[in-house]
């Protein structure tokens, strides 16, 4: 049956205001079973998780554990966040085994386990390059560079992930041991050092082993280390603060600068510490400088960081195309803090903005065979570009990098992507993202409800949503309506875009609703102080932005114009691309031509040519 919103048991209203924050739904409880993002986890599970195990051996990153647990002789290999890489790939097979269980990965990730314990120190310390390089007595002396609390924090997030998702607790043991030392050694007080860290991550890391412990001091050192921010710590060790977000204090800053990275994982803490608190002061300066990042420092694919120099925010609306460094682990970090500012606030723009960066900014860094990746993610390349260095989108993808940060968390990404599909409030079940699969949801003290999800999308707008288990009483299901989806509607209902519209009745068992979402191709324009691509459009159709690409024109794209008030047209091609759907609009260089567009991800997977999101128009 169709719920209708005529009824007299159903209402159909955008969501009231929150009455607290939203609760993600269990481990298991959202489950992704086909459709677009399913064959992504497939090849990440099967071929990425086990390829990147074989790219740690070879690098060196697991030849500096067993030195320093003791095994093997040598000296260590590659930059001080080496084992940092360790513990986003097994956080990544957690969630993996968490999604698909196997004997194979609960294998590979014990044998690696075991050799992180070994490596930790009596006290809890443990940096496998810091103790092989500098003993004992370097611990902690270059903190600024040294990423030793960078590295704690992904541990203490993968073992987090390894006791939620396989019950093993030896790396939740580390964990804690590690956790008691940084407790002990910084913050106020006597024989503590006031020191920070110059890569945030730990106060993410520190909220979440709260959570799992209930142990007050992971919550109360995470306060303090994003209240310790911009205070000159750092600009004291004679660094300059606004590289490392230390240059104002978090609740006092007004936007999100430096290197992006850094920012976005420090407010995603500085959120989680404003949950776990209540501290509303703090969730509104957060809420400001999101708001001030959307507005005026993110690219039109969600991408994070205009400057090369700094792997850096630029100014307000300092966004050129060619030389954006949009760095993929700046949007993973981008889609974490939005992630926690839509739970704590309820707000659709947040779970808008993960859209955005997450079909665009973050899907454009692995290819689609799921095992080569992008460091960095222009919108713009010459056809006559040099890759001048290892990074140069002008390589193609590649399998690993030197300094590897983004492939093995575009691994954990992927694996943990189910978790935000949807959440829960006392009353209701909220449908964040839109792919095919369950959803089981826990109304406190109710029961559980239980729902399917089928759709096309983001090829096709249609979401039907059925009800296969229910509890007694009226409950609401909330949609997320996109800001792009003008015209919209819910069982024929027109509903207002960028909110989520709320139906709330007593659901039996059977119950469907169907969700249309408008797939008419867009042509936007950037504001008009990004003066890289003023006088330039650029095409989206859902939530995909669209990059034409060289191998498809007729004219060299470094030349091409797209013709004013052209139509577009839309097909879809499953052979192209693992299956996409094109756009075909008219343009020119000398003469007029045919201009194809495919979906910016999907850029660079047949071919290194000229490619461009942005393009003149006229």
């Amino acid at each position: 049956m169709s719920a209708s919103p005529e009824a007299a048991t159903t209402s159909l209203s955008p969501a009231a205001a929150r009455r607290g924050s939203w609760q993600p739904v269990g481990l298991g409880q959202a489950r992704i079973s086909s459709g677009f993002w399913a064959p992504r986890q497939t090849r990440n599970g099967d071929q990425a998780i086990p390829f990147g195990q074989q790219q740690l051996e070879s690098a060196g990153n697991l030849h500096n554990l067993r030195l320093a647990a003791g095994i093997g002789e040598g000296e260590a290999i590659g930059p001080v966040f080496a084992d940092s890489d360790v513990y986003k790939w097994l956080e990544a097979v957690a969630w993996e085994y968490g999604r698909n269980p196997s004997e194979d990965l609960l294998k590979r990730q014990r044998e690696l386990t075991a050799i992180v314990a070994a490596a930790q120190r009596e006290d809890g310390y443990l940096d496998s390059v810091v103790q092989l390089r500098y003993g004992e007595e370097g611990r902690y002396q270059q903190l600024v560079w040294s990423h030793e609390h960078y590295c704690a924090g992904h541990l203490i997030q993968a073992a987090v992930a390894q006791v939620r998702c396989t019950g093993d607790r030896e790396l939740l043991e580390v964990a804690i041991k590690l956790a008691d030392h940084l407790a002990a050694s910084f913050g106020e007080g006597d024989g503590k050092t006031v020191d920070v860290d110059g890569h945030p991550v730990i106060e993410m890391a520190l909220v979440e082993l709260y959570r799992e412990t209930g142990t007050s001091a992971y919550l109360d050192l995470a306060r303090w280390f994003v209240e310790a921010r911009g205070h000159g710590i750092i600009a004291n060790h004679g660094h300059e603060p606004t590289y490392f977000s230390d240059r104002v204090p978090v609740r006092a800053a007004a936007t999100v600068e430096g290197h992006a990275v850094r920012a976005v994982y420090l407010a995603a803490g500085a959120t989680d510490v404003a949950l776990e608190t209540g501290d509303a002061e703090l969730l509104d300066a957060l809420k400001r400088q999101f708001a001030h990042m959307w507005s005026t420092k993110t690219y039109v694919t969600g991408g994070l960081g205009a400057r090369w120099e700094g792997e850096a925010f630029g100014d307000e609306h300092e966004l050129p195309p060619d030389r954006a460094y949009a760095e993929t682990c700046a949007a993973i970090g981008g889609i974490q803090w939005a992630w926690r500012m839509l739970l704590a606030t309820g707000e659709a723009q947040y779970a808008d903005a993960i859209e955005r960066m997450l079909y665009n900014g973050f899907l454009a860094g692995v290819s689609l065979a799921g095992s080569e990746y992008f460091y960095v993610n222009p919108l713009q390349l010459r056809g006559s570009a040099h890759a001048d260095n290892n990074r140069s989108p002008a390589h193609g993808r590649r399998g690993w990098f030197e300094c590897a940060c983004c492939p093995p968390n575009i691994m954990r990404t992927l694996a943990s992507l189910d978790g935000y599909l949807a959440s829960t409030s006392t009353d209701s079940v909220q449908l964040h993202q839109y792919a095919a699969g369950v959803v089981t949801a826990e109304l406190p003290g109710r029961g559980s409800i239980g729902l399917t999800v089928e759709t096309e999308y983001p090829w096709q707008g249609s979401v039907r949503v059925t009800v296969e288990q229910t509890v007694d009483g009226p409950w609401a299901l909330e949609l997320r309506i996109p800001q792009w989806a003008e015209g919209a509607t819910v069982g024929g209902v027109p509903v207002a875009a960028g909110e989520y519209a709320r139906i709330e009745r007593e659901w039996p068992v059977g119950a469907v609703v169907e969700l249309e979402l408008p797939m008419k191709p867009r042509v936007v324009t950037a504001h008009p102080r990004v003066d890289a691509v003023r006088g330039c459009v650029a095409l989206e159709r859902g939530p995909l932005v669209y990059a034409v690409e060289q191998v498809d024109q007729q004219a060299n794209v470094d030349d091409l114009h797209l013709l004013t008030d052209a139509e577009v047209a839309v097909s879809h091609d499953p052979s192209l691309l693992d299956g996409v759907t094109v756009l075909r609009t008219r343009g020119r260089t000398d003469t007029e031509v045919e201009v194809v567009a495919v979906p910016y991800y999907a850029w660079a997977n047949r071919e290194i040519g000229a490619m461009r999101v942005w393009l003149p128009r006229g």
